[in-house]
């Protein structure tokens, strides 16, 4: 024991002086701080900024170029606005347009049905009855909207099954005036009674619109195979046409004031379903057109599934009427769709009193695409129809405002 208490003597007196260098350097005040030249000096260099690269790689760009910032997204799928209306996406709303009113002094309106999809896509309107003896285009529209959902439905269909109600309800193709209704488009707001309609339902319901497919018969005891008119110089509208799918394709610009001239040039693309006789409903003419609008649905990507075939598709960029040269009843010898050939007897002619007869015989080659049903003529009364084949758009004024279909 002896032996150890000197060691431990010695061993406490070497850490007691630097134990109190400790305390003496922790109690001292902190040293002044170093000046700016200092700092700097001790300051570790700073990074150069990053040059920028291009957009998914790691290569620089190069001296000079601009960049624009990414643009905002677009906004969401949200409601429409129409005739003082908000239709939300995935709702169908039945609405009413006033375009006029009765002789007693009460509201004339006709419906018009949204179906707001719940994912986002075109705008397509479809409008029937605007000649109100015309029912193929009214069953058309109607069988249409009832077929439609909201949901799945990418898109908007606007849809007016009967345009013209005045003719509708007097099972006339004319208004109370005996204008027609589809020679004033646009419109104008303070014009006669067929403008200030044609007006309202443009302005308020097809402007809205980006595609649009106008549903008509044949008039005055004529019928059409059916078919679809377009001004075929206008790649949508071609487009438009072949996605709809009907057998036959008729290069037609309209005739001014025309519904569908009026949208397009408005810019907004439109074609014309022409099909079978006024004042009836035809099962079969029906039926086609429900496929064709189905057609252009699917074609445009409001709708899923795949294009139905109504037939082999023949393009025809002239029509001519051929007349009648002498008065009497006509009895027919070819039939709507029938091919024919130049020189081929259409029909025949007899006087009924005289029984003098006469031939009416095709001076085109082509398809018999519209004839007429009632027997009598009278000279120069239109009693065929005949496409004719060719490689371009030809424009002719070969059709009286009587013959007209649309």
């Amino acid at each position: 024991m002896r032996s150890v208490r000197p060691s431990l003597l010695l061993v406490a007196a070497l850490l007691v002086p630097s134990l109190r260098s400790q305390a003496a350097s922790v109690e001292s005040p902190p040293s002044a701080p170093p000046s700016t030249e200092e700092a700097a000096a001790v300051a570790p260099e700073e990074a150069p900024p990053a040059e920028p690269v291009a957009p998914g790689t790691d290569a620089p760009l190069p001296e000079g170029t601009i960049t624009v910032e990414a643009p905002p997204p677009p906004p969401a799928w949200g409601p429409l606005s129409i005739l003082g209306k908000s239709v939300e996406p995935g709702e169908f709303k039945e609405l009413a347009l006033r375009v006029s009113e009765s002789f007693s002094g009460a509201g004339m309106e006709i419906p018009v049905v949204v179906i707001r999809g719940d994912k986002e896509g075109p705008t397509v309107c479809l409008t029937g009855g605007v000649h109100g003896d015309e029912l193929n285009g009214v069953e058309i529209v109607r069988e249409v909207v009832d077929q439609t959902r909201a949901r799945g439905l990418s898109g908007t269909i606007v849809a007016v099954p009967i345009v013209n109600l005045h003719g509708f309800q007097t099972s006339s193709r004319y208004l109370p005036d005996r204008r027609d209704l589809n020679r004033f488009f646009p419109g104008k707001a303070r014009g006669n009674t067929a403008s200030r309609i044609a007006h309202e339902l443009f302005e308020k319901v097809v402007r809205h619109c980006d595609k649009l497919i106008d549903l008509h018969t044949a008039s005055f005891h004529r019928g059409n195979l059916p078919q679809v008119r377009a001004d075929l110089r206008n790649a949508e509208n071609f487009a438009l046409a072949k996605a709809f799918g009907a057998t036959v394709i008729v290069h037609n610009v309209g005739g001014k004031g025309t519904l569908r001239r009026a949208a397009q040039e408005a810019g907004i693309p439109a074609i014309i379903y022409e099909a079978g006789e006024p004042m009836r409903f035809q099962a079969q003419e029906i039926k086609r057109g429900i496929i064709g609008v189905r057609n252009v649905l699917v074609n445009l990507g409001m709708l899923r599934g795949s294009r139905v075939s109504l037939g082999e598709q023949r393009t025809f960029f002239e029509t001519r009427w051929v007349r009648a040269e002498r008065g009497g009843i006509l009895v027919n010898e070819v039939r709507l769709g029938d091919d024919v050939r130049e020189g081929d007897i259409l029909g025949t002619i007899t006087d009924p009193i005289r029984k003098a007869k006469s031939v009416v015989v095709s001076p085109h080659r082509g398809r018999v695409i519209g004839m007429v049903l009632a027997p009598v003529m009278i000279p120069g009364y239109a009693a065929f129809h005949i496409g004719i084949p060719g490689s371009k758009p030809v424009d002719n004024d070969d059709m009286m405002e009587q013959d007209r279909p649309e």
